[in-house]
C-alpha cells in the first residue's frame, strides 16, 4: 500500500458539527463523493452540497428509530477490505462494496447527557453504538482510511490533501488512528463509569481511567521528567475549568499546588484565603472580607508564603489583588475577579491569575488516584466534615465557645496538610503549622518553632500559639505530642482519638488544663 494515500469517497456522520460545511465543502471542491446520514446529510445538503444518504448506498433503509443504519458490509467492507490485495478486492468487486477513503464521525454526546442529569433512559439512548464500529474499523485499516473523529483534525487533513494533490500520508493517518481509538477507549470508560454508579458498584471489577489533553508542560517534578495535564472525569470546579487571565505557562508543581489550595479554601463558607507551599499549607484564614483573611494567613509564615500559591473563595477584589501583589507570587485562584483586582496583577506579567467560574463542593462525592508498581490505587475523596454536634468533649474542662469554633476551624485546615499533621489556630486563622513528619510530636514542635520565628520576625512579644488550640489529623499515641502542644500555649485540643493510651492522653490533657475533643473521624493525607 503506498503511503500516499487519494480520498475519493467520505462517510460523515457527525453529533457536533462545528466546522463541517467548510470541511465539507472543500471535499466537494476536490471531487469528494460524500455519504452521509440523518442531521449530517440534512445540514450539508442545506448547504448546497451533493450528499449520498447511506440508505441509497447500501439499498437498505434505517430502522428501528435510527438505532441501525451504518451497521451494513457495504459501510463496514467498504472500510475494512484491504486495499491492493487481491482476495478483498475480488470479494468487493463480488459484493459491489465501495472502498470508503475518510471516515468522520464524532459520537453521540454521552458525557454531556449525564453532565445534564439526564435521565437513565435518555443517557442509553445516547450510547452510540454504529460509530465507535465505524471509527475502530476505519482505524484498523488506517493504511487505507483516513480516520477523524475531532474537529480539531480538520485542519490537518486539509493541509495534507492540499500539499498531497488530495491525499494523505501514511504518518498522519496512524496519527489519526491513535487518536480515534483513544477517542473510542475514553468514550466507553465514560460509559462504564456511569453504568457503575447506576447499579451501586463504587469499585467494578474493571475500571477505566480515560483523559483529554489539555496541556503539553515544559517538564514534571524535575526538569528530567516528561509530564501533562488531562482532564476528565467528574467536572468539578478548579484547575481544569480555570480560566487564565495572565501569566506564563503553568507548570506541573504549579498545577498539583494550585488544585491544593483551592480545595482547601473550598472547605469554609465565611471568606477564606489559603496559601500553599509544595501542596502544604503554610497559612489560612477566614474573616470578614478577603483582604483580612489574606494578611492573617500570611501572618502564620510570611517566609515560606514567598513564591507560594494564593486561594480564595470569593470573588476577587481590587483590596485584596493589591495587598497579594506585595509579595512575590507564582499562582492565583479565585472563582472570579473583578476588574480592579484584574488591574492590580497586570504589573507582574509572571504572575498567573486563574478564575474558575465557580468553587468545587467539599462535600461532594468523588474518587482519588494514586499509581503504584503494576496498578493504581483509587479510593473516595475525603469529604468527611466535622461538625460541632460530632464533637466528644473527653477532659475535665470544656472549650469555650471560642475554642471550639477555632477548634473546628483548625480540623477543617488539618484534613489538607500531609501527615503527620498538626495546626495551631487562633481567632480563625492558622499560627502554626507542622507537615509530613515521621513523628507526631516532631510536627507539634516544629509548628510552634514557626510560630516562634514568625513572632520575632514580626517583633511581637509572645508567638501566636499562646492562648491558641491546635489540632491533630489523627490520633496522639503518646502524650508528648500533646504536651509540646500545651507548652507552645495551646489550650484546647482536637484530635480523632481512638488509641490505646487514650486515657493516658487525656489525663495529661487534664493535668495541663487543657480541654479535649474528640471527632471520631481521621484525616490522613499521604
Amino acid at each position: 500500500m503506498s503511503a500516499s494515500l487519494p480520498i475519493r469517497r467520505a462517510l460523515i456522520s457527525v453529533s457536533d458539527k462545528t466546522g463541517l460545511l467548510d470541511f465539507a465543502r472543500f471535499l466537494a471542491d476536490r471531487g469528494v463523493d460524500i455519504l452521509s446520514t440523518g442531521g449530517s446529510a440534512k445540514a450539508m445538503r442545506d448547504a448546497g452540497l451533493t450528499v449520498t444518504e447511506v440508505a441509497d448506498h447500501t439499498g437498505f433503509p434505517e430502522m428501528l428509530d435510527g438505532r441501525v443504519k451504518t451497521l451494513h458490509p457495504k459501510i463496514h467492507g467498504g472500510l475494512l477490505g484491504i486495499r491492493g490485495n487481491a482476495v478483498h478486492e475480488a470479494a468487493m468487486a463480488e459484493h459491489e462494496i465501495a472502498p470508503i477513503d475518510l471516515l468522520v464521525v464524532n459520537l453521540y454526546p454521552f458525557e454531556a447527557t449525564v453532565a445534564r442529569g439526564a435521565d437513565f433512559e435518555t443517557c442509553v439512548e445516547n450510547i452510540d453504538i454504529g460509530g465507535p464500529a465505524l471509527i475502530r474499523g476505519a482505524a484498523k485499516n488506517h493504511d487505507g482510511v483516513t480516520v477523524l473523529v475531532d474537529v480539531e483534525d480538520y485542519a490537518a487533513v486539509m493541509a495534507e490533501m492540499e500539499a498531497h494533490n488530495g491525499a494523505t500520508t501514511l504518518e498522519l493517518r496512524r496519527r489519526l488512528a491513535a487518536t480515534a481509538y483513544a477517542r473510542t477507549g475514553a468514550y466507553d470508560a465514560a460509559i462504564s463509569r456511569w453504568f457503575a454508579g447506576q447499579v451501586g458498584e463504587t469499585f467494578p471489577r474493571r475500571v477505566v481511567v480515560a483523559g483529554e489533553l489539555r496541556q503539553g508542560l515544559r517538564y514534571g517534578e524535575n526538569p528530567h521528567q516528561q509530564a501533562a495535564f488531562y482532564a476528565g472525569g467528574a467536572a468539578r470546579p478548579g484547575i481544569a475549568t480555570a480560566r487564565q487571565v495572565q501569566g506564563k505557562e503553568l507548570s506541573y508543581n504549579n498545577l498539583n499546588d494550585t488544585d491544593a489550595a483551592f480545595e482547601l479554601a473550598a472547605e469554609f463558607d465565611r471568606p477564606a484565603v489559603a496559601i500553599i507551599k509544595h501542596a502544604n499549607p503554610c497559612g489560612v484564614s477566614v474573616g470578614d472580607d478577603l483582604v483580612s483573611a489574606y494578611r492573617a494567613a500570611l501572618a502564620c509564615d510570611p517566609v515560606s508564603a514567598f513564591g507560594g500559591i494564593v486561594a480564595v473563595n470569593r470573588r476577587l477584589d481590587g483590596a485584596t489583588a493589591a495587598e497579594i501583589a506585595h509579595l512575590f507570587t507564582e499562582v492565583v485562584i479565585a472563582p472570579d475577579a473583578d476588574d480592579d483586582a484584574v488591574a492590580a496583577f497586570a504589573a507582574k506579567k509572571n504572575l498567573r491569575l486563574l478564575l474558575t467560574g465557580a468553587m468545587p463542593d467539599p462535600a461532594a462525592t468523588g474518587f482519588t488516584l494514586r499509581t503504584v508498581a503494576g496498578g493504581q490505587l483509587f479510593q473516595t475523596r475525603d469529604n468527611g466534615r466535622i461538625a460541632l454536634s460530632d464533637l466528644k468533649v473527653v477532659t475535665k474542662r470544656t472549650p469555650t465557645e471560642h475554642e471550639l469554633a477555632d477548634l473546628l476551624f483548625a480540623f477543617r485546615v488539618c484534613k489538607h496538610v500531609k501527615s503527620n499533621a498538626i495546626v495551631y489556630a487562633k481567632d480563625g486563622a492558622t499560627v502554626g503549622i507542622g507537615a509530613g513528619q515521621m513523628s507526631r510530636v516532631d510536627s507539634s514542635r516544629i509548628a510552634a518553632w514557626k510560630s516562634r520565628e514568625a513572632a520575632e520576625a514580626a517583633g511581637l512579644s509572645e508567638p501566636a500559639t499562646v492562648g491558641s488550640v491546635v489540632a491533630s489529623d489523627a490520633f496522639f499515641p503518646f502524650a508528648d505530642g500533646l504536651l509540646a502542644a500545651a507548652a507552645a500555649g495551646a489550650t484546647a485540643v482536637i484530635q480523632p482519638g481512638g488509641s490505646v493510651r487514650d486515657a493516658e492522653v487525656i489525663a495529661a490533657a487534664d493535668e495541663a488544663g487543657l480541654a479535649m475533643v474528640f471527632t471520631g473521624m481521621r484525616h490522613f493525607r499521604h
